[in-house]
């Protein structure tokens, strides 16, 4: 499912315009990255959490060369659903 499809999906569930289901999507992914840059916790109850993880620095191998590089840390995003889903 693309984002196309889903808005689709939510203006028929709602009954909205796909017009204001793509108001509504635009502006729940907005407010969720902004959430998730400020390192906050999003919960969606009965569906799940979205966490701001840390990834430690890192030894990795370059697959043509076989030489070793250093990977950098950063922060990535995990999800973890909830029991219901």
């Amino acid at each position: 499912m693309n984002k196309a499809d889903l808005i689709a999906a939510m203006a028929a569930e709602s009954g909205l315009s796909k017009v204001d289901s793509k108001k509504a999507l635009d502006a729940f992914l907005a407010t969720t990255t902004k959430a998730m840059k400020k390192g906050e916790r999003v919960t969606l109850v009965g569906f799940g959490s979205f966490v701001v993880g840390h990834r430690g620095e890192r030894t990795g191998r370059n697959p043509r060369t076989g030489a070793t590089i250093k990977i950098k840390a950063k922060k990535v995003v995990k999800f973890r659903p909830s029991i219901e889903l």
